[in-house]
């Protein structure tokens, strides 16, 4: 019988995101989610199954595409805004703990370092793979990273708990749930 391997990906779960510049009660209202979502996870399966995303722009925010599209300016390298919540932080910085920044809304990078953390668990086939996602927003970052990772992943298990996420709007919530469920997502 072959190992199977549970795998967390908190997508994030950033000050500016949480009570900054992006920030709002939708948001704030599932931290705690989150945090005992994360907590049961590291318990049950340990730290260095646990993935954090950090989405990570520079100075000329502005001048991009993104910040062309939604002008303002959030989680910019070496600020408040741009670190994991302090609810998070302790098991972002654990021993094991993969942080991945990203520029865009999925992190093209993300497969590939699982893959890396996986090779350990060779020979494993895909089937024996659960994904848990959680995090912010549900209709940006969490449903570009799932669908990214359902791609690269195709006979793995995804899992998202909607009490885990928040979206811009609770519709767009809605309907990136709704979009995760099309393409074989479980929603929890």
């Amino acid at each position: 019988m072959s190992e199977k391997i549970e795998l967390m990906v908190v997508v994030d779960m950033q000050n500016d995101f949480v009570s900054g510049s992006l920030g709002g009660d939708m948001v704030r209202a599932i931290v705690p989610n989150v945090v005992a979502a994360v907590d049961k996870f590291i318990t049950e399966n340990g730290a260095e199954r646990l993935f954090f995303t950090k989405d990570t722009h520079e100075d000329d925010y502005m001048e991009t595409n993104e910040g062309r599209h939604l002008p303002v300016p959030h989680c910019v390298r070496g600020t408040w805004g741009a670190e994991i919540i302090p609810e998070l932080s302790g098991c972002a910085s654990r021993g094991g703990v993969a942080t991945v920044e990203k520029s865009t809304f999925g992190s093209v990078a993300l497969p590939d370092i699982i893959r890396a953390a996986l090779s350990r668990h060779e020979p494993l086939s895909e089937a024996d793979i659960t994904f848990h996602i959680v995090g912010l927003c549900t209709d940006i970052c969490v449903v570009s990273n799932a669908l990214l990772l359902k791609a690269n992943f195709p006979e793995a298990t995804f899992k998202v708990d909607p009490r885990c996420c928040a979206g811009v709007t609770r519709t767009s919530h809605e309907a990136a749930l709704e979009t995760m469920r099309m393409c074989h997502i479980e929603i929890i």
